[in-house]
């Protein structure tokens, strides 16, 4: 695995453990040698795993759409940043890109990207891993909806190994090297 694409928050007032987390993550990212691609943000955790990796030498692509650097919610230091039109063709893009995702915690941005690969995994779309770290349980409430999905039938059964869930930094590594292994034939079972 080579591009790691991670979904965070961009509020830079959050709990001390998220800000740690995604810190960490970066620098084991870079000891790893695996890339970020990531939303482009300087803010928040997207500008803490960002600058945790350019400090060790790392290397980070951001994608953006051209409205957010308006408003100058850019990160100027980073590798590179490539600019699109819109919010769905960052998403796409991101996507793309990414040899497996992981989702940091976030906001209503972070859990929509979340939901939407998960979504394009289940249909064949995207089939590399699904990682999300659930730092200080802050995705149990998710999680619980995701197994409640499965439990009454709105998912199959197999729709459990789409994601993997892990508590810190290092999990996401060891589950970077061990992923769960999916069905490149998804689509053949998405419905029910």
């Amino acid at each position: 695995m080579q591009n790691i694409c991670v979904y965070c928050a961009s509020s830079s007032q959050v709990k001390e453990e998220y800000s740690q987390a995604a810190e960490k993550l970066g620098r084991l990212l870079v000891a790893a040698g695996m890339q970020l691609v990531y939303g482009g943000g300087k803010r928040g955790l997207m500008g803490k795993i960002a600058d945790s990796m350019l400090a060790d030498g790392g290397k980070v692509t951001g994608i953006m759409p051209r409205f957010m650097t308006e408003v100058e919610w850019n990160h100027t230091g980073i590798t590179e940043m490539i600019l699109v039109n819109s919010m769905h063709e960052r998403k796409e893009k991101m996507a793309l890109m990414a040899d497996a995702v992981v989702a940091l915690p976030g906001g209503c941005g972070t859990l929509e990207e979340l939901l939407e690969v998960i979504t394009w995994k289940r249909l064949g779309i995207f089939s590399k891993p699904i990682i999300i770290c659930n730092v200080d349980g802050y995705f149990d409430p998710l999680i619980e909806m995701l197994n409640k999905s499965v439990d009454e039938n709105f998912m199959r059964e197999e729709h459990r190994l789409m994601w993997q869930v892990t508590n810190t930094p290092e999990e996401v590594m060891e589950a970077l090297k061990n992923p769960m292994k999916w069905d490149e034939n998804a689509r053949n079972f998405a419905a029910l």
